[in-house]
């Protein structure tokens, strides 16, 4: 079977790509698989693939391949992408060009989208002698004129693949019983027998440095428990826009000394092994991947129970702690409790690995493979009786 994933930029650096790249790689064990970036932005790959993987660009946007009878339809905005996709401006008259021409040209195999924009684009235009799967990298949060556009067209894909439990419930509410929904998440990274140092006196947390990831929430809570714990270290991984005012509130908290933005961190998971206990307080997130990444370090998880993911992922008591939404008090109380209890944070940390199986690149791509095999017996057995009406 040939397999294709079709993404915004191949080249670039973000969760997409790299869950995108692994179970690609996984798949090409079986199949034929090729990555399709609509775009190119970037000189290199930024991001490992597996060499039996092919890349395919259909418009490379670099200013040196352009040339000076291209730039005029780069320079016009998309009328194939849906204006409601954060990243429509990243699509042009050309790329549409290019898009429409691979769509048009795909008769067999399957076909992933990877976003909302392409995923429409794909109903709407896909050839229906392919499978069709519109995959969603986060959750229904969506500006209503888009949801709409979902519900109106995603009915004539073949499938939809949400992250999450609860992101796919909502999706079988949006779209009725037209279309089949599944739920297969993220794959876990490969740790290479790497764990976590559960004796060390350190708190992890980790993303951008933005409202949505919710570092202020965890340093509010930090601020309450770290007179109790001496010695204790909070550190936090990432950059962004919020930095200058996290560092402000650290300094207003008095917890300057147990509290450190550590920055982006090329080898997250060799820092993420050198802690004890793991954090996440975001508002909101699609699957937030970083939660797998640490169990599978052996860290036992504090996290808001925030709208997706959370509660698919830990169970709570058993691997780690499910605070309820925005409760600073007992997040604060969670993590005391493991900070005081190097016993719990074992017990909790074997939890965590074998929780953490579910999400091995084999067993996800066991469930890509099982998705496509029924759809192509349903698609084969649907143009079975369709030849078998026309000769009658």
């Amino acid at each position: 079977m040939v397999i294709r994933f079709l993404i915004a930029n191949a080249f670039a650096v973000g969760g997409t790509v790299r869950t995108t790249f692994m179970v690609a790689g996984q798949l090409a064990e079986e199949h034929e698989v090729e990555v399709v970036s609509v775009y190119r932005l970037g000189d290199t790959m930024k991001l490992e693939l597996d060499p039996r993987v092919r890349v395919r660009v259909l418009t490379d946007m670099r200013h040196a391949s352009l040339g000076r009878l291209r730039r005029p339809a780069a320079g016009r905005p998309s009328r194939l992408i849906d204006r409601n996709d954060v990243r429509y401006p990243r699509f042009n008259l050309l790329t549409d060009a290019a898009l429409l021409r691979f769509l048009r040209s795909v008769r067999d195999g399957v076909v992933v989208g990877t976003r909302p924009g392409l995923n429409l684009a794909l109903a709407r235009h896909g050839r229906r002698e392919a499978i069709r799967i519109g995959q969603d990298h986060l959750n229904l949060d969506y500006p209503p004129e888009l949801l709409a556009a979902m519900a109106e067209h995603y009915p004539r894909l073949d499938a939809v693949s949400a992250l999450t439990k609860g992101t796919a419930a909502g999706y079988r509410e949006l779209l009725g019983e037209g279309i089949r929904v599944e739920c297969i998440p993220n794959p876990a990274p490969a740790v290479r027998g790497r764990r976590a140092d559960l004796d060390a006196r350190v708190v992890a947390a980790a993303g951008s440095l933005n409202r949505r990831k919710g570092f202020d929430r965890l340093i509010e809570a930090w601020a309450r428990v770290a007179p109790s714990h001496p010695g204790w270290r909070l550190s936090i991984f990432g950059g962004g826009p919020e930095r200058a005012a996290l560092d402000a509130q650290i300094d207003a908290l008095g917890v300057r000394s147990s509290t450190a933005l550590r920055g982006h961190s090329p080898r997250l998971l060799e820092e993420l092994a050198r802690a004890s206990v793991f954090a996440i307080t975001s508002r909101k997130e699609g699957f937030p991947m970083v939660i797998v990444e640490a169990m599978a370090l052996g860290l036992p998880v504090v996290a808001y129970d925030f709208p997706t993911g959370p509660s698919d992922i830990i169970d709570d008591g058993v691997d780690g702690f499910l605070v309820p939404e925005g409760r600073t008090r007992l997040l604060a109380d969670a993590l005391d409790t493991l900070m005081r209890d190097a016993d719990r944070r074992r017990r909790f940390g074997e939890a965590a690995l074998e929780t953490v199986d579910r999400y091995r690149i084999d067993a996800i791509g066991a469930r890509w493979n099982e998705l496509f095999d029924e759809l192509s017996a349903t698609k084969a057995s649907r143009r079975d009786a369709a030849r078998a009406r026309a000769r009658a």
